[in-house]
């Protein structure tokens, strides 16, 4: 199944838009206010380290998947456990991000339509992109990137039009200390969005050149957590941190406010086809990790079936799992993201890196 091949740059166009994906859309740090970017500096920095136990895994079985890895780490039949948990654990957040566009495109434009309608029409074009394999993807991250961040910067731009912007509204910084920012931080900082970032242990396989997965894991790191800090420094300024810290969709809030001369005005069309584009990052990437997951671990020797599969689970999964948009933003932040993130993207991973550590000591002597 690794024959096909992505370079570094389609891979790291592919995971940088990831990192931005839903995270564009609801904020970060929204409990810290006009603290939110040094909230999302401090994911950051953390991350840097979670990318390197993730990259030295890869490193102890290079051309092995994280699927594939894990059998050779803690045993066979002790890895199935494991292996169904980062399956689950994928296919739940392609699901809560389609959840998330769903409930952005029927809070604004369609508001007349259903909202499982919006979310199966974008899942039919993702598996159809997805069906094509891999290379298509990277290929379709490789457009759709350089437009997302041009779009981005543009609206960047106009913000400052705004006759509300004001970058004082990121005053008092560290008014109640640091303590504070640090203990909403870690770890849902470091878990959302940076943590997910373990999915492209499903894509390091089709790497081309893996000796440059190191660099570019910690490249699409930095600058996704750069632009996401500025992005929120340009919220607070333009909507002020009381605000930013009841609205969910500030980027769109904050568009909204954009008239230029009394002419140019309505942009927030823009922003939501970007945000169509983030989540085709989020969703794409995770559906083909699981669909990869179930493949490897069924020795199915395509993946476009399971595709297909999953295709059709998503849809219903991502309406069942929460009656409303309030209870979905609970249940992800308040238990989902704080535990089960934390015990998948950072307590498994570092006790396999161990387990691998200590395997490839005992081997060597």
């Amino acid at each position: 199944m690794n024959t096909e091949k992505i370079s570094g740059l389609q891979l790291f166009y592919l995971m940088a838009g990831y990192v931005l994906g839903t995270a564009i859309i609801l904020g970060l740090g929204l409990n810290s206010k006009q603290d939110a970017w040094i909230f999302i500096l401090v994911g950051m920095s953390c991350s840097f380290i979670l990318m390197a136990v993730f990259t030295q895994l890869v490193a102890y079985y290079p051309g092995d998947s994280l699927v594939e890895m894990l059998p050779k780490i803690i045993g066979k039949f002790l890895s199935y456990p494991f292996i169904l948990l980062y399956i689950m654990h994928f296919t739940y957040s392609a699901a809560r991000a389609s959840r998330e566009l769903g409930d952005l495109i029927v809070t604004t434009i369609l508001s007349e339509t259903p909202i499982f309608v919006v979310i199966a029409s974008f899942m039919v074009l993702m598996i159809y992109c997805l069906r094509g394999g891999v290379e298509t993807f990277a290929r379709m991250a490789e457009i759709v990137f350089p437009i997302y961040i041009f779009s981005l910067i543009l609206i960047w731009i106009l913000l400052f039009s705004v006759d509300q912007f004001d970058i004082k509204n990121l005053t008092p910084i560290l008014g109640n200390g640091l303590m504070p920012v640090l203990k909403e931080a870690v770890p849902v900082a470091i878990n959302f969005p940076f943590g997910e970032t373990i999915v492209i242990m499903m894509l390091f396989p089709y790497l081309s050149n893996k000796k440059h997965a190191r660099r570019i894991g910690m490249s699409f790191i930095l600058v996704g957590g750069l632009l996401l800090t500025v992005n929120s420094i340009m919220m607070i300024s333009v909507l002020g941190p009381e605000i930013y810290n009841r609205d969910i969709f500030s980027l769109l809030s904050a568009t909204q406010m954009v008239s230029v001369a009394d002419f140019l005005e309505r942009f927030d069309a823009l922003v939501i086809l970007m945000m169509v584009a983030g989540v085709f990052f989020k969703v794409g990437a995770f559906t083909f990790a699981a669909a990869v997951g179930i493949s490897q671990l069924l020795r199915l020797k395509q993946t476009r079936s399971v595709c297909l599969g999953l295709g059709s689970i998503i849809p219903p999964l991502s309406l069942v799992t929460a009656s409303s948009f309030v209870e979905h933003i609970e249940l992800g932040f308040n238990y989902y993201v704080t535990y089960v993130h934390t015990l998948l993207q950072i307590i498994l991973p570092i006790l396999f890196l161990c387990i691998a550590f200590i395997r490839k000591k005992w081997g060597q002597r």
